[in-house]
Formats: C-alpha cells, sequence, structure tokens
C-alpha cells in the first residue's frame, strides 16, 4: 500500500471531491445540452477524465494503490474512443 505518504488536511480531500462533483456536474450539463456530437463527444470525454480524477483522488485519500490500477485503465480506454472518433470523423469530412 502507500504508507509512506503523509497525511492531507480533511479540508482538502473535501474541496478536491467537492470540485471533481462540480466538474462531472458540468460535464453532464453539457453532455445533456450539447448542440452538436462533437460536443457530446468532448463531453463523454471530460467525464471519463474527471472519473480518472476520482479514482487517483481516492487512492490518495485512502491509501490503496488498486485505484491508480483503475485509472491507468479508465485512461487507455478514453484514449482509444478518443482516436476511434477522430478516425471516424476524419473519413467522414474527406469523403
Amino acid at each position: 500500500m502507500m504508507d509512506n505518504l503523509p497525511e492531507l488536511p480533511v479540508w482538502v480531500e473535501m474541496l478536491t471531491l467537492a470540485l471533481l462533483s462540480s466538474a462531472m456536474l458540468l460535464a453532464l450539463i453539457r453532455l445533456y445540452r450539447g448542440p452538436s456530437p462533437a460536443d457530446r463527444i468532448v463531453a463523454l470525454d471530460l467525464i471519463a477524465s474527471v472519473t480518472l480524477c476520482f479514482a487517483v483522488a481516492f487512492a490518495v485519500i485512502s491509501g490503496v494503490s488498486r485505484y491508480l490500477d483503475i485509472a491507468a485503465i479508465v485512461a487507455l480506454v478514453t484514449f482509444i474512443g478518443t482516436v476511434a472518433y477522430a478516425t471516424y470523423l476524419k473519413k467522414r469530412y474527406n469523403d
């Protein structure tokens, strides 16, 4: 585990989770109201990034390194999805 890390103040943990929650809420609003499919895809990418940040924050707060593995998997899946969508848009606009 991560036993050699110093303790964070509780207010830092709460502020981090509150800011990540507000970022998730704003991304969900953009996903719902996005006027174009590209806006919705960017919002989904942002939601995946915020989920990644949640996993890293929980790993630091709880001291369990298993959450870092989850963060790495989310990052890989997000990257592959973004590349696939960019390839789709490139083919769509070139034809």
